[in-house]
């Protein structure tokens, strides 16, 4: 017989509450088991003593019989000090997903165009400075950036609020 010492579900529909329990493994996941080991109950808080009780003598004495522990149930004995932990490693499991990695990119994108825009009129304020430092250029050059910048101003908040009515 192919033992093995897992959970099986019991309480009502999402409340769930399991019993630690030594079973065939053909037999269902629920159904009948040899013996009952501990208790489990997920609803508790994590440092709950009362969360999860097991009768480790018997515990161990399945796994010395040859019964394989399910994966949730070795980490309740690894927990507990009964197991050696294992190492587990699934490096897939922490990547994001395609549409979490196609958002990042329009994201990245979108900053990318709003950041480049900034920069221009950063860089055209930049070059009229340089201007004025000819004599001749001095008084051209002030009034030149003076009108420069007021379409500029007028501009922005003409798109600022094309932008509110287009989220609402």
């Amino acid at each position: 017989m192919a033992m093995k010492i897992r959970l099986a579900r019991g309480g009502s529909k999402k409340r769930p509450f399991y019993r630690i329990v030594a079973a065939d493994s053909r037999m269902p996941r629920d159904g009948r088991y040899i013996e009952r080991l501990g208790t489990y109950n997920p609803l508790l808080p994590k440092d709950s003593d009362e969360r999860v009780k097991m009768n480790v003598e018997r515990i161990q004495y399945w796994i010395s019989e040859g019964a394989q522990v399910t994966d949730r149930v070795s980490r309740f004995l690894e927990a507990a000090g009964i197991l050696d932990k294992k190492t587990r490693n699934n490096p897939q499991k922490a990547l994001p997903g395609q549409k979490a990695k196609d958002r990042a990119e329009e994201k990245l994108a979108k900053d990318s165009a709003e950041a480049a825009p900034v920069e221009e009129p950063a860089a055209e304020e930049a070059a009229p400075a340089e201007e004025p430092t000819a004599d001749e250029a001095a008084p051209a050059g002030e009034a030149a950036p003076a009108e420069e910048a007021a379409p500029a101003e007028e501009a922005a908040p003409a798109e600022e609020p094309a932008a509110e009515e287009a989220k609402g």
